[in-house]
């Protein structure tokens, strides 16, 4: 049976795109605006497809969080953008990555923070503290959660509704060894999240600036501690996953050093070892588009260079 957003396709009840196009440097986009979900809010879905795409072969699949930051800087709220089309083109013509597509999944912009905040570290924490993560606030007037955490539900449209009707749209490998996810801040955290509650369906995580706090400050706050003891449970096999986290050392990013490192030692506890896993730090990065931009490349050759680093 179709799924709902490929029946609504087929009934073109999608829009051509209200919204500013990005105009993409390399390759081309296709959109979906008011993409329909019966476990999340609809939003604007675009497929980055590189030059030459060919339904005569078979894509690996990137998806993306935060995908009106990917590709234009003239359309993004603060005129930066990942350069997620240059550097995917670029190494697809150096033939150093295997042919791939991107699917870029937009934010949902007040609702942010309550699809991303992984919900089962969530639901460990105690009551109370619990109510006093949802009164935190970026400031007076702008509460961090505007509703309950939403994580499971957003994960359930990634796998359950966009992965079936973009494998049934474009050419795609649809096994795990070709379904990566990635993201930066919050978004590092949900594709973490995404490996450890469907490990049967990503392969991988590239996690940049992972926003291990949860919230903007790290004293008096359990959440990274929650999230250790997630991790212990939950995190996939190194036999059939790869991981990727960063971090600068500036701004935001200034707080996930002992946080990482912690993570870093689950990590090896499992077995994960240079083959499947890094960890970087850039010295001065701050936390924005630009600084992950200029380091996409590293998460993106890791994931889909063409010469294996493993038996994976």
């Amino acid at each position: 049976m179709q799924s709902t957003a490929i029946l609504l396709l087929s009934l073109g009840f999608f829009t051509a795109g209200a919204q500013q196009q990005p105009s993409p440097a390399a390759g081309s986009l296709r959109r979906f605006d008011n993409f329909p979900s019966n476990f999340v809010d609809p939003r604007t879905v675009e497929v980055w497809l590189p030059d030459g795409y060919n339904t005569k072969k078979k894509y690996a699949v990137l998806y993306m969080h935060d995908g009106q930051m990917l590709f234009d800087s003239t359309t993004t709220w603060n005129k930066q953008e990942w350069g997620v089309d240059e550097t995917m083109g670029r190494l697809l013509a150096e033939s150093k990555i295997r042919d791939c597509i991107v699917v870029g999944i937009w934010n949902n912009g007040p609702k942010r923070h309550s699809e991303y905040f992984p919900q089962k570290p969530f639901e460990a924490l105690t009551t109370a503290q619990r109510e006093a993560l949802l009164q935190e606030a970026r400031s007076a007037k702008n509460p961090l959660f505007s509703e309950k955490i939403q994580s499971d539900n957003y994960l359930r449209f990634l796998v359950q509704e966009l992965k079936p009707f973009v494998d049934k749209q474009f050419s795609t490998h649809k096994n795990r060894k070709n379904t990566f996810i990635a993201g930066s801040s919050m978004g590092g955290l949900i594709s973490l999240y995404a490996i450890c509650e469907y490990p049967k369906v990503f392969g991988g995580a590239a996690c940049l600036s992972t926003h291990w706090t949860g919230i903007f400050r790290a004293e008096d706050n359990p959440v990274p501690a929650a999230f250790m003891q997630y991790l212990e449970k939950k995190l996939p096999t190194p036999r059939t996953h790869k991981i990727y986290f960063d971090h600068g050392t500036a701004t935001l990013d200034a707080l996930y050093p002992p946080f990482q490192q912690q993570a870093d030692a689950v990590l090896r506890a499992r077995g994960f070892t240079d083959k499947n896993w890094i960890t970087r730090v850039f010295e001065g990065a701050d936390h924005s588009e630009k600084a992950w931009q200029q380091r996409l490349e590293i998460p993106v050759v890791f994931c889909w260079a063409t010469t294996e680093r493993s038996s994976f």
